[in-house]
């Protein structure tokens, strides 16, 4: 079995094993960082050489760490990504150059629509009538967007949302309310096969899906790193939030493994006074943050690169690119025909978005 494992923010590490009786047998760790001295590769070997099949990353490191050499170093190379890739070789975990990923980039569509379209074509992949799809949203109008389980009037002020001609629409994802207007905002969703996050969990995940924009972010001059659970961070403040939705297997050749969904919203600019006008940002999640103000806690992209919105969607499409590939595709008629009818029946209705009032 052959796991792979890209460390946040570091290197690749590679695992080749064999699962014998309940146990690792033959393993061999292999990568492009660097570790010191030569010899820790051969304990970290010999840690996992018998571990139970069903430990988790966690303990697996633990083994690691017990067996590693006084004064090793690593770059680029944590022993929690190593059990990381261990999980991922037991689950038979795929890799993003598995795949042949396409690029929807469309005009504006209504915020309810672009709930749907998220829910129509993850769905989609699920049932492996679809590519794995990244898709770069165009917004069509003002926005609150909520998390599924957020609390509407705790949330928003429903009178200057309506002043500012503000639409607020609830997603299927968790986490918490984004503030959006057309040309301050670039958000972006991964409509991926369950098997590429096989074996990771939860929070490994967001970081594993956000690592390729980080990058991008980089090529741009931007140190960015995953902020855990659910935060894109630089010195300056946070620029960007995601959130995700699992999606279970419903049929079609090629299902059956499941899809997730993984959407990220960032501050390409921000109307700060407007948006603490209609977001009710708590005491509580400021101080969380580190900070006493809401505007301080994002720092748009347009300050800290200096380009057009347009310029800065373009180059993280062409960073995708390069490392995945993508071809250029777009949202079929039929899955166009189901997403309205799902904004209508539900994203665009006042039960779906005051469920949780």
């Amino acid at each position: 079995m052959h796991g792979e494992y890209k460390i946040p923010g570091g290197k690749l590490v590679t695992v080749d094993l064999d699962a014998e009786d309940g146990v690792l047998r033959n393993v061999r760790v292999a990568g492009d960082f660097f570790l010191e001295p030569d010899e820790a590769i051969l304990a970290v070997d010999r840690a996992l050489e018998g571990a139970p099949a069903d430990t988790d990353a966690s303990g697996l490191a633990a083994r690691i760490d017990a067996a590693l050499p006084p004064g090793t170093e690593m770059f680029g190379l944590t022993t929690e990504g190593i059990g990381v890739a261990v999980r991922r070789a037991l689950a038979h975990a795929t890799d993003w150059t598995d795949y042949d990923w396409q690029l929807i980039h469309e005009p504006p569509r209504s915020p309810a629509l672009h709930m749907a379209l998220d829910e129509v074509l993850t769905a989609e992949v699920a049932a492996g009538r679809r590519p794995p799809t990244l898709r770069v949203w165009e917004w069509g109008a003002p926005a609150v967007v909520i998390g599924s389980f957020q609390s509407l009037r705790n949330e928003v002020d429903a009178e200057a949302a309506a002043r500012h001609g503000i639409e607020v629409v609830r997603r299927i994802s968790g986490g918490g309310a984004m503030f959006i207007e057309p040309g301050n905002t670039i958000t972006y969703s991964l409509s991926v096969p369950g098997d590429l996050v096989r074996g990771l969990s939860f929070t490994d995940s967001y970081a594993y899906l956000d690592d390729w924009v980080l990058g991008a972010l980089g090529d741009m001059g931007i140190r960015a790193w995953y902020q855990p659970l659910n935060d894109i961070a630089t010195e300056a403040g946070k620029i960007a939030g995601a959130a995700q939705k699992r999606m279970v297997g419903v049929g079609g050749e090629g299902g059956g493994g499941g899809a997730v969904l993984h959407h990220v919203t960032m501050a390409y600019d921000i109307d700060a006074e407007k948006m603490t006008e209609v977001l009710r940002i708590g005491r509580e999640k400021l101080s969380d943050k580190g900070t006493r103000s809401a505007k301080k806690r994002v720092d748009p992209l347009r300050r800290q690169t200096g380009l057009p919105r347009e310029a800065v969607i373009e180059r993280m499409i062409e960073s995708f690119r390069s490392r995945y590939g993508l071809s250029e595709g777009r949202v079929t008629d039929e899955e166009t025909a189901a997403a309205e009818k799902l904004a209508t029946a539900k994203f665009g209705t006042r039960e779906w978005t005051a469920r949780v009032p």
